[in-house]
């Protein structure tokens, strides 16, 4: 069975849960990290010498990084469904990966989520979270362009690149950040949110992550 260590408000472990729950498989998943530690304990270091989330062990591959975990299990387990069978189109669906965590995740989780719900309110950077909430809104235009006649980033069917971005999105559809009307963005968001695994693996109330103060 396939093991899977994190916790479910890690915005990086909820990334690998969604592509657990869209594949179907059969898991279980420890809670570490955050609130829970042990990510220091001489047995997970073993597995993972970063000492982060997420982490899995897939029947004796043991392998962490997010994004690489969701290329396995879909490689593995969705080939030509949630990983694109034509290598050009996977590579495109990878590119859209990559896209996720060096351009959103900066201003989206590094700065407006750390700011908003892990930083008092006292010691905020308004300016900075506004800057990027600037910032966000200009980097989905891109993605609203691609979204253009077609349901999901890669066309007619959910894939890996959906898992990426999309993950992200509740985040930002949920902090109290200035947001442009980007029309193809938010029906794709809200077909995200109809989802079964979306809902049960991503669309996780981040209030108790909040600090006093926040």
């Amino acid at each position: 069975m396939l093991k899977v260590w994190g916790r479910k408000s890690s915005v990086n472990v909820q990334k690998v849960m969604w592509a657990v729950g869209e594949l179907g498989l059969a898991h279980q998943r420890f809670d570490y990290g955050g609130e829970f530690g042990k990510l220091d304990t001489p047995e997970y270091v073993q597995l993972n010498p970063n000492r982060r989330v997420p982490t899995i062990d897939d029947h004796g591959f043991v392998l962490w990084e997010s994004n690489a975990i969701v290329r396995h299990l879909a490689q593995r387990y969705g080939r030509g469904t949630l990983s694109p069978a034509d290598e050009q189109t996977f590579a495109k669906a990878d590119a859209w990966m990559d896209w996720a965590l060096s351009t959103l995740y900066p201003d989206i989780i590094s700065t407006c989520f750390i700011q908003l719900v892990r930083t008092p309110a006292s010691e905020r950077d308004d300016e900075l979270v506004e800057a990027s909430a600037r910032r966000i809104g200009e980097k989905l235009a891109i993605l609203n362009r691609q979204l253009t006649q077609r349901p999901y980033i890669m066309g007619d069917q959910l894939t890996i690149a959906d898992i990426a971005v999309g993950t992200q999105m509740y985040r930002y559809f949920n902090l109290p950040i200035e947001r442009p009307p980007l029309a193809n963005v938010e029906v794709w968001y809200k077909k995200l949110t109809q989802r079964p695994a979306y809902q049960a693996h991503v669309m996780v109330d981040f209030k108790s992550m909040m600090v006093p103060g926040a």
